[in-house]
């Protein structure tokens, strides 16, 4: 994890660096950065992947429907990986996501 700087040297940048510290970075997949309003990363609160598409849903109306099912579980052509790990193999939506953790949305691409 990155050392914080000291508030003395500037402050903004050390709040700017806590709060990185304190929040998961995630990754906007190209085809969901229009309705994301252009962002190819963000900052979330820590807690589960479900807690993280309520965060989405809440700020960019629509996101989950584009990765989640009626059931409100991920589509199965969506992936999604915690710090280069498959949700799949972890605890699927309840995987813990904790300050500092980067996740990663990837829609399946279809064609031949």
């Amino acid at each position: 994890m990155a050392r914080l700087r000291s508030p003395d040297a500037d402050p903004t940048r050390f709040y700017l660096d806590r709060i990185r510290a304190m929040s998961v970075r995630v990754t906007i997949p190209p085809t969901l950065r229009r309705l994301c309003g252009g962002e190819d990363q963000l900052r979330v609160q820590p807690g589960t992947v479900s807690d993280l598409l309520v965060q989405l849903q809440q700020r960019y109306n629509g996101v989950r429907e584009r990765l989640c099912d009626e059931q409100g579980q991920i589509r199965g052509s969506v992936l999604v990986f915690v710090n280069d790990e498959d949700i799949r193999f972890l605890r699927h939506q309840q995987t813990e996501l904790r300050p500092g953790d980067e996740v990663s949305i990837i829609p399946a691409f279809a064609g031949g």
